[in-house]
């Protein structure tokens, strides 16, 4: 990527451009964490009502942290953490407290400093969400948002720039950090199934379809792992996205361990890389 900012060019013109190809990069990356979220999210067609799943079935545990590097063309951009903590709820009730970081990284933030954070409420009987909170940092923007999810009545309340509105929502409906973990229960390994669900955000019910392709042993840092590979077709695109097809790599295992993630871009492909977590695997222990 040097040639692209030098080439002859004068000074001046070299910084619009690098910080050009810099924000591109984060924007590029930002979606690609959010697009490993939402696209590991199927929720199952034709179901009415979130039914309770039992500790026993649950394959990630209080304290769990799982790491990921997400690139594009070899440039690591941003640092993805995805972590579940403990939280009090009802006495009748379990409840957990997902978080979600996406923070950039040094080379990146020189010019377009990130520092994202997502934390979701969730139903450990359900595995739905009753309150999310996105504090969302870019560049010179920030901003806040709030849902409340009202399950049984159909309806979230999403606070946003200083307006607070109501919306319906289907039963059973996700946020973009929940989805992943009530994923990561009930979408069964076998090549050919499909399901769909539902993932609200930015002010949207966001309809995902996702398919099981096929058992397949991939390589990383943690050495070799047989996952499963999915293939998530999305209606929508995101930024700079040219199609809305992803995949997703999850371990075969009761953990059921998202590892790798790969979406075309305009230019190559961003990948997100599960560096930290993976070897505290073993027999799901169910924690409240």
């Amino acid at each position: 990527m040097n040639s692209l900012w030098r080439n002859g060019r004068s000074g001046a013109d070299i910084c619009p451009l690098r910080s050009l190809l810099i924000y591109r990069v984060v924007h590029m990356c930002r979606c690609a964490v959010m697009v490993t979220v939402v696209a590991l999210a199927p929720y199952s067609a034709g179901s009415v009502e979130a039914e309770p799943l039992g500790e026993g079935k649950r394959p990630f545990q209080i304290g769990e942290r799982l790491t990921y590097e997400v690139s594009w063309l070899n440039l690591t951009a941003v640092i993805a953490v995805m972590e579940v903590a403990r939280m009090d709820g009802r006495k009748d009730q379990a409840v957990a407290k997902l978080v979600g970081t996406a923070q950039s990284t040094p080379v990146i933030t020189k010019f377009f400093p990130v520092d994202n954070r997502v934390e979701s409420e969730l139903d450990l009987d359900t595995l739905t969400p009753e309150h999310m909170t996105f504090r969302r940092r870019e560049g010179k923007k920030k901003e806040d948002i709030e849902y409340v999810f009202h399950q049984k009545e159909g309806v979230v309340t999403a606070v946003r720039g200083g307006t607070t509105e109501s919306l319906p929502i289907p039963a059973g409906t996700q946020d973009i950090i929940s989805c992943l973990y009530y994923t990561r229960t009930v979408l069964p390994p076998n090549p050919g199934a499909s399901l769909k669900m539902n993932v609200y955000h930015d002010k949207k019910n966001r309809p995902v379809e996702v398919r099981v392709e096929a058992i397949e042993t991939i390589e990383g840092i943690w050495g070799k792992a047989e996952t499963v590979r999915v293939l998530v077709i999305m209606p929508f695109h995101g930024l700079f996205m040219n199609r809305g097809d992803i995949r997703v790599w999850v371990t075969n295992d009761e953990r059921k361990t998202p590892v790798r993630m790969k979406a075309k871009v305009v230019l190559g492909s961003i990948v997100a890389d599960l560096v930290d977590g993976l070897s505290e695997i073993g027999p799901a222990k169910q924690e409240h």
